[in-house]
């Protein structure tokens, strides 16, 4: 397989390169170069910039009004967007639900909701894990019963990513139990303005508020917005993961971040230390393999088609690598580390003293990069899947 760029590629790069240098919104870069947290007009406005070039839905099929990009163009567009510092998309609308929407949906369900997500005036959530069902996925007990034509949901997800800014939040609910676990799941689209819906902020370790809480108290929901059979929402969460796993690569930025560390450990000395330097070779030969291993997978998922067993594969190379990648960024800035967030810096400290610029986004960064080898399917559970599904064990 032909991983090379061709003149046509490369010539698709600096049309890329010029769009974000010169039509993306400055304001955006300069405020995720600070380690800011983006707000939700942030979010649409750099995808809004997006759309307006016919840029946003790059994974998707042209039949389902997406770009229709070949495997390298995609790369070469998230490669630029990163090395640019801009904002990636959020994934539960574009890369999550959209993809299922126009795989399994109906026309109308079609016609109602990837306009939405297309133009970015849709801020999608995901309603998967729940405070007892998170790695065990199928043991969740979320429910959704029938009365007439609505369903009644009750229970509560958690870790729901960006739920603050959510429009609309797609879940899986249990709508039998007389089925083995997986066969009585059922997959709806839910308006988060519907009565009974109470979002929680959850603060995790790095200082941000991306993640919450949903419970949902008597929420009625119309059959119309399931996805599907009913009880069939097992196949549809699958197909959604394979797409989930492939979306951690993000390998411009992981470069992006190994050369700030190289540029660190230069100015502290710490390039004439054998042993971080062989560390910081080890993770760049890694980072090429990561490189390969996401191009392959693009090729699989070409023309629409669905990530396979590989996805696991590169969610486990990606998010360990994000981990050790961060990690070293630690190691390089060294003391600097102490203080994770610039306001938790001592008042006793002088302004000569104050942690230097990058130095706070290395620290929420490492905090951060723990949690992606739990999140999507933890890494223990893709080994599994490795050893059942592709060496047959």
């Amino acid at each position: 397989m032909d991983f090379s760029f061709s003149e046509k590629d490369e010539e698709f790069r600096m049309k890329v390169r010029d769009f974000f240098e010169n039509e993306y919104p400055r304001d955006i870069i300069e405020k995720m170069g600070s380690g800011a947290s983006p707000s939700k007009d942030d979010y649409q406005r750099s995808e809004r910039a997006m759309a307006a070039k016919g840029w946003l839905a790059v994974n998707w099929p042209k039949s389902a009004g997406g770009t229709g990009w070949s495997a390298n163009e995609k790369y070469i567009f998230d490669e630029e967007l990163e090395r640019a510092g801009a904002l990636n998309v959020v994934p539960m609308g574009l890369l999550y639900v959209g993809p299922v929407i126009y795989t399994f949906g109906t026309e109308e369900q079609k016609k109602r909701f990837l306009p939405g997500i297309l133009n970015s005036t849709t801020f999608w959530a995901q309603g998967y894990s729940e405070p007892g069902s998170g790695s065990d996925l199928a043991s969740l007990q979320c429910s959704a019963v029938s009365d007439g034509d609505d369903y009644i949901v009750n229970g509560t997800k958690i870790w729901t990513s960006l739920g603050q800014h959510a429009d609309w939040i797609f879940c899986l609910l249990r709508t039998s139990h007389e089925e083995k676990k997986q066969e009585g799941i059922t997959f709806l689209l839910i308006d988060m303005k519907t009565p009974g819906i109470t979002v929680h902020p959850i603060i995790t370790i790095d200082g941000k508020h991306s993640l919450n809480s949903v419970t949902f108290d008597n929420v009625r929901v119309p059959q119309e917005n399931r996805i599907g059979e009913e009880g069939k929402g097992w196949t549809y969460a699958n197909y959604l993961l394979g797409h989930e796993r492939t979306s951690y690569a993000h390998v411009a930025g992981k470069r992006k971040q190994l050369a700030n560390t190289r540029i660190v450990a230069r100015e502290r000395g710490l390039l004439e230390d054998p042993s971080f330097v062989e560390k910081l070779a080890s993770l760049e030969a890694r980072l090429d393999a990561l490189e390969l291993t996401v191009l392959r997978t693009l090729s699989s998922v070409a023309e629409g088609g669905a990530p396979g067993n590989e996805s696991s594969i590169l969610k486990i190379i990606a998010t360990e690598l994000a981990q050790d990648i961060t990690e070293l960024g630690m190691e390089a800035w060294g003391p600097y580390m102490q203080p994770a967030f610039p306001d938790s810096v001592a008042p006793a400290w002088t302004d000569n003293t104050a942690l230097p610029a990058g130095a706070a986004p290395s620290v929420a960064s490492y905090l951060g990069a723990r949690a992606q080898s739990i999140y999507g399917g933890s890494n223990e559970i893709q080994k599994n899947i490795i050893a059942k599904r592709i060496l047959g064990l």
